[in-house]
């Protein structure tokens, strides 16, 4: 059931990847666009105005879409065969319902409890998907919808039909199936959604008056799900559905953003819905005294290795807000510092509440700059102020603390013993040396037979993606080994037969990964952000071997 789980949190991230780029564009769009900082430059009607008005009709496609993404994207990682396939039959299938629950409301809706003659949006329950007037179950019913439409294709999409039915094989056959199921499930979910709706504005009440308390619990909650895969599950809710505000967190402030730019007041006030977004404190500011710290606590002659190894890791954690590279350098070496690390987390986005620093704060620099600084500079320069001076102390007490706790239990984190290899634990070092003088084949034993694994590109000028994805496969016991694989902004997850012919957390890192997080057959191998080419290469390799 975990590795379910993991699995299906991992899939739901997929959207995320693209809003990096969006929050960009609205950032720079509603900051050229605010008359009271750009002057009249920005009037409506000015061809400067029309220009950046064009580009964020373009960037709010993403926030807009948000329920329709999530359905399209959860096949991509829970299909089992066939995923663009998956994603459009989930797509279409999902349009069958919106149109079915609306046109049920349509005309029994007073038997349902709903006013279908109200206008969307506020206290409705109602909303606009895909041009669709129907029920708002935002991110959750596409999930749920599309979860369903890959039961169905994984199911049905094989199903072998008579040859004079040949035409309705296939993606024909998952739609017709689709068809007729999401008649029952709409009459569902307007019984049951509306209810749903209620208590979830009840839980929005607890939420939003939770204070700095509630952010400092789900920050820590947050934080410790991380080496399990399980964070997506608590906060995407939040984050990008309706449980605390219409269309979630991310959307709801990125269209309100104008406003917020004109404001004056306290942004703990004008957003207090922002405050959980807190998460992104210690991945821009903790992450750099962790790696100040394994850099001060390493053997002198270490300490040039280390500071290769930790430089590009925590610009990364800076940049992008991906902590796990530098987190998974110590959390299986020192889990106790894993969980100091969490409760400083908690405690620094509780500070920055209380001096009201508050906004999409959950991602690295740059969705923090897109979202925040750029456009809300102009009259919220002053809270910024008081985060960087707060983020420069918080730096400061990370480094004493994991310093101290290295020193005074001797925690072996990199650089810490004697041996050569402390240094290289999370780059491509001996593996490739002691393998070099193979040849064309390398052989594993699975499950007490001999699986060869062709290495073609173990040659001058060898995709490294695919001869990291080679190695990994080889530590994962080979092609007969894996059950499926999916990845996420970092990981490749992977369901293997048996875990005990996976290799060992230092073999994982040695051939240049950061390391494993294994429960049961599920092993998470944590890539970085190159995960997107090293996962191609791996799915290319499993089908050379089939």
């Amino acid at each position: 059931m975990m590795e379910k789980i993991q699995k299906f949190g991992g899939a739901m991230f997929t959207p995320v990847m693209l809003f990096a780029v969006s929050a960009l564009l609205i950032g720079f769009g509603t900051l050229f666009t605010t008359e009271a900082i750009m002057g009249p430059v920005a009037s409506e009607g000015t061809i400067w105005f029309g220009i950046w008005d064009m580009i964020l009709s373009g960037a709010w496609v993403v926030f807009n879409q948000l329920p329709l993404l999530f359905a399209i994207a959860l096949p991509i990682g829970l299909a089992k065969k066939q995923n663009a396939r998956a994603s459009m039959e989930a797509f279409v299938i999902y349009l069958v319902f919106l149109n079915y629950v609306s046109t049920i409301l349509k005309h029994w809706g007073p038997t349902f409890g709903v006013d279908f003659s109200q206008e969307v949006g506020g206290a409705s329950g109602l909303a606009i998907i895909a041009n669709i007037k129907t029920l708002d179950m935002g991110m959750m019913g596409a999930l749920v919808i599309s979860g369903i439409a890959i039961w169905i294709h994984n199911r049905y999409f094989d199903k072998r039909l008579p040859e004079a039915l040949g035409v309705f094989k296939g993606s024909a056959f998952v739609l017709g199936v689709g068809f007729v199921m999401m008649i029952p499930v709409a009459f569902l979910a307007v019984l049951i959604w509306p209810k749903i709706q209620h208590g979830m504005a009840s839980f929005r009440s607890v939420i939003l008056n939770s204070g700095t308390w509630g952010v400092g619990i789900f920050v820590l909650l947050e934080r410790l799900l991380i080496p399990f895969g399980l964070h997506h599950l608590l906060y995407a809710p939040m984050f990008y559905d309706s449980l605390v505000v219409p269309g979630g967190i991310y959307a709801y402030w990125a269209q309100n953003l104008p406003q917020i730019a004109a404001a004056t007041g306290s942004l703990k006030e004008i957003a207090p819905y922002a405050q959980l977004t807190a998460t992104g404190w210690s991945k821009i500011f903790g992450c750099v005294g962790v790696a100040l710290a394994f850099y001060k606590t390493a053997l002198p002659e270490n300490k040039k290795k280390i500071a290769g190894l930790m430089i590009p890791v925590a610009l990364t954690a800076v940049l992008s807000g991906v902590t796990e590279p530098i987190e998974f350098t110590f959390l299986f070496i020192a889990p106790q510092l894993f969980v100091v690390h969490a409760v400083l987390a908690s405690i620094l986005s509780m500070i920055m509440n209380a001096f009201g620093v508050v906004g999409i704060f959950s991602g690295g620099v740059i969705e923090m700059a897109s979202l925040n600084w750029i456009p809300l500079a102009a009259n919220h320069w002053k809270t910024y102020v008081i985060m960087l001076v707060i983020g420069l102390v918080a730096i400061v007490v990370w480094y004493f603390v994991f310093t101290f706790l290295i020193e005074k239990f001797d925690f072996k984190t990199p650089g810490r013993t004697a041996d050569k290899d402390s240094a290289k634990l999370y780059s491509k070092k001996e593996y490739r040396e002691r393998n070099k003088k193979e040849t064309e084949t390398t052989s594993i034993e699975a499950s007490g037979d001999k699986t060869v694994v062709k290495e073609k590109n173990k040659k001058a000028g060898a995709d490294k993606f695919k001869t990291m994805a080679d190695e990994i496969l080889i530590g994962l016991g080979g092609p007969d080994n894996i059950k499926d694989f999916t990845n996420c902004v970092t990981r490749l997850r992977v369901n293997v037969k048996d875990s005990s012919l996976v290799e060992s957390d230092d073999y994982f890192k040695e051939i240049g990964t950061y390391g494993t997080a294994k429960n049961g057959n599920s092993v998470h191998v944590i890539v970085g952000m190159d995960i997107q080419y090293v996962a191609d290469a791996f799915g290319e390799i499993l089908e050379e071997n089939e």
